[in-house]
């Protein structure tokens, strides 16, 4: 392995510190000095916090002038919350820079300022592993719309729920436990207003004791019906959000205006068939459970198909049995939006 490959999968090791969660990037940085010798190691923290190359820079002090920053990501060169990475390289007068993966979003990356200012900037070496690193997040960035991750739970014959209605619980505790690690990850958690009135969910991201996490997505409710009093959908453990119309695509709008980059798409069947029916749903995780109804609620609404020819394709990328129940991780083939 070279140096350069070493000192990036350092960084991307210090990447993977920080945290999973919506809306920022993970990203490590790793600051050698003049002479090639490690001086400075560091990762983003979350929202509001420095930036992978300021926290290295930062263990480096004066030893990373002349020296170089391997980052995971493109140093950004706007100011947010925190002001840009590229004047914290600048002003600690590194003399090079390598990254793994461009920042996508327009006008948004600093190598071209960096390169103005005389550093040598080019890109580094393990692209395909620091991208997946934040793949829901450059997909965002590239598309202008949150990336969509469709769940699902079902029994083997396709039932989300029984012929009365009852849905709790279709799979075990620890499929269940699974699903609020999910939530933990994504920005928003979103439903259809007919989900929201027929099971009162409270979208929570909770603990195996039931105990509400301090951190929470957005909860978004999709369709004209209103909520009722006392609905939990309305309690002060998260905040909710009633789009009061049916459009998949004003929806993902609304919640990319709020910072979202990752969206949780958790029912029902109407929903998820509008959403796959226009093409917006990038993932599915499926948890399916060794269990018949023979009658109930399909786990998705009428796709408009009537061949088998015709049918929605997926490409299946992880299968994991969670005691007993099975996790299926699938991703849409690409095809052209139904609707």
């Amino acid at each position: 392995m070279d140096e350069h490959t070493a000192h990036m999968r350092r960084a991307l090791d210090a990447a993977r510190l920080g945290p999973e969660a919506d809306p920022n990037p993970r990203v490590g940085c790793v600051v050698t000095d003049a002479s090639g010798v490690v001086v400075g190691v560091g990762h983003h923290r979350g929202a509001g916090t420095p930036h992978a190359e300021v926290d290295a820079l930062r263990a480096a002090g004066a030893a990373a002038r002349g020296g170089t920053a391997h980052v995971t990501l493109e140093p950004c060169d706007h100011t947010g919350r925190t002001g840009p990475c590229t004047e914290a390289l600048l002003d600690a007068g590194v003399a090079a820079v390598r990254y793994a993966v461009a920042d996508p979003g327009p006008g948004a990356g600093g190598a071209l300022r960096l390169r103005d200012a005389g550093v040598d900037v080019g890109p580094g070496p393990l692209e395909e592993e620091a991208a997946e690193l934040n793949r829901t997040w450059l997909a965002a960035v590239r598309t202008g719309r949150p990336f969509v991750t469709w769940k699902c739970a079902t029994t083997l014959d396709g039932r989300s729920a029984a012929a009365d209605g009852s849905s709790r619980w279709v799979t075990g505790p620890r499929a269940r436990a699974d699903v609020h690690a999910l939530r933990a990850r994504v920005g928003a958690v979103l439903v259809g207003s007919g989900t929201a009135l027929a099971d009162d969910p409270a979208l929570t991201v909770r603990d195996a004791d039931g105990r509400v996490a301090g951190r929470q997505p957005l909860r978004v409710v999709l369709g004209t019906r209103a909520l009722p009093t006392g609905s939990r959908l309305l309690d002060d453990a998260a905040e909710t959000l009633h789009l009061a119309h049916r459009d998949p695509h004003a929806a993902l709008a609304a919640v990319r205006g709020r910072g979202v980059h990752h969206v949780l798409l958790e029912g029902g069947p109407t929903l998820a068939a509008a959403f796959l029916d226009a093409g917006l749903v990038d993932e599915v995780v499926a948890y399916v459970a060794p269990a018949l109804l023979g009658a109930g609620a399909g786990v998705v609404g009428d796709l408009g198909i009537v061949r088998i020819d015709d049918a929605l394709r997926l490409d299946t990328t992880d299968v994991a049995v969670l005691d007993g129940d099975v996790r299926i991780k699938a991703t849409p083939r690409p095809s052209a939006p139904r609707s």
